[in-house]
C-alpha cells in the first residue's frame, strides 16, 4: 500500500504525537498537583521522609522489631532529630539575623559607594529581608496565607505527612503489591522494577544531600568562626538549608556570608572568605558528590538548574525543593527502561 509521506517523515510525525501526548498528560499532572497541593505537598514530603528514613527502619526490621512498632520508632527518631535541628537553625538564625541583617547593610552602602546602582539593590534587598522570609514562609505553606493561618497549615500538613510516613514505613510492602495488582499481568514486573528504581535514586538523593548539606554547613561555621566573622552560626544554617537547592543555595548562601566578611572584617577577610567557601564547594563538587551520591542517578548541571527553574515556577520556593529529587526519581524509571528496552532488544 503506498502512502503520501515517506518512511522518515511518517516516523517522525508519530514521534511528534508521542511527545504532545506525554506533554499534555504531564501538564494535566502538574495542574492537579497545583489544584490540590494542600493534599500533594504533604503526600510529596512523606515520600522524601520515607526514602530518607527507610534505611533506618529496614535495619529495626532487620533486627526483628515488629512492623509497626519500627515504623513508629522510626517516625519518633525523626520528630526527635528534625525537631532538634529546627531549634538549632532557627536559634542561630534569631540569635545571628540581626548581625547578618546590619553586615548585609553595611555592605550594600560600601558598594554603593564604589558601584552605585548596583549596591543600592543589594541595601533595597537586606532591608526588605524580614519581608522576604515571612514571604518564604506563605510559598512553603500555601503561597497566599499569611500570619497564623501559615503557622496552622504548616503544623497541619508537618502532621499530616508525618503520619503518611508511618504508613508508607509499615505498609510499604502492601502498597507494593497493590500496584502489582492494579498493573496489567505482564507488565507487572516492569512497574514494580520501575517504582524501586524511582524510589532507591530518590531515597540515595535525600541522604546524600542531607549528609552533603551538613558538611557544608559544618565546614562554612568553622571557617567563618576562625574569621571571626558575626553569625558564623546562622551563616553555617543557612548553609545547611540551602544546600537542599542545588548550586543556587549554595550560591546564595556563600555570598552572604562573604558580604557579611565584607561589610565587618574588611577586603582581606572576605578575600579569605571567599577562599573558605571556594574550598568548601570544591571539596562538595569533586569529593563529596562523587563518592556519597556515586550509586545514585546523575543528573548534567544543566538539568538540575532547569528542574530548579522550572520547579520555581510551579510551586515557587516548596518547588525548588521539590524539583531536584522529583527528577531524580524521573531519572531512575528512564534509567530502568532503558536497561531493560537494551535487554530486551540484545536477546531478541
Amino acid at each position: 500500500m503506498h502512502t503520501l509521506l515517506p518512511e522518515p517523515v511518517r516516523r517522525l510525525a508519530a514521534w511528534c504525537v508521542v511527545v504532545l501526548l506525554l506533554t499534555g498528560v504531564a501538564a494535566v499532572g502538574v495542574w492537579l498537583c497545583v489544584t490540590f497541593q494542600t493534599a500533594v505537598t504533604p503526600v510529596l514530603l512523606a515520600l522524601l521522609g520515607t526514602a530518607l528514613l527507610g534505611p533506618l527502619h529496614r535495619r529495626l526490621l532487620a533486627m526483628k522489631v515488629q512492623r509497626s512498632l519500627a515504623a513508629g520508632l522510626t517516625c519518633a527518631a525523626v520528630v526527635a532529630v528534625v525537631g532538634g535541628a529546627t531549634y538549632v537553625v532557627v536559634a542561630a538564625l534569631i540569635d545571628t539575623g540581626d548581625q547578618i541583617l546590619t553586615s548585609l547593610r553595611r555592605a550594600a552602602d560600601g558598594l554603593a559607594r564604589h558601584f552605585g546602582a548596583a549596591g543600592t539593590s543589594l541595601g533595597d534587598l537586606a532591608a526588605n529581608a524580614r519581608e522576604l522570609l515571612g514571604k518564604f514562609g506563605g510559598t512553603a505553606a500555601s503561597g497566599v496565607i499569611s500570619g497564623l493561618s501559615v503557622v496552622g497549615e504548616v503544623i497541619a500538613m508537618a502532621v499530616l505527612a508525618l503520619l503518611l510516613v508511618f504508613f508508607f514505613l509499615r505498609d510499604s510492602g502492601r502498597a507494593m503489591r497493590a500496584l502489582r495488582s492494579l498493573a496489567p499481568r505482564d507488565s507487572a514486573d516492569h512497574v514494580e522494577a520501575m517504582a524501586r528504581r524511582a524510589f532507591g535514586a530518590m531515597e540515595g538523593f535525600m541522604r546524600g544531600t542531607t549528609f552533603i548539606a551538613l558538611i557544608d554547613g559544618v565546614l562554612i561555621a568553622v571557617g567563618m568562626l576562625i574569621l571571626r566573622v558575626p553569625g558564623a552560626l546562622g551563616l553555617g544554617a543557612l548553609v545547611f538549608v540551602g544546600a537542599y537547592i542545588p548550586y543556587l543555595g549554595a550560591f546564595i548562601s556563600g555570598a552572604v556570608a562573604i558580604l557579611v566578611a565584607l561589610a565587618d572584617r574588611g577586603w582581606v577577610i572576605a578575600l579569605w572568605a571567599v577562599g573558605v567557601v571556594l574550598a568548601v564547594q570544591l571539596l562538595e563538587g569533586h569529593v563529596l558528590q562523587p563518592v556519597i551520591q556515586s550509586r545514585t542517578v546523575q543528573m548534567h548541571p544543566a538539568v538540575v538548574m532547569l528542574a530548579i527553574t522550572a520547579g520555581a515556577s510551579v510551586a515557587g520556593i516548596l518547588g525548588m525543593l521539590l524539583a531536584v529529587p522529583l527528577t531524580a526519581a524521573a531519572f531512575g524509571v528512564l534509567g530502568e527502561l532503558r536497561r531493560r528496552y537494551a535487554s530486551g532488544s540484545s536477546a531478541s
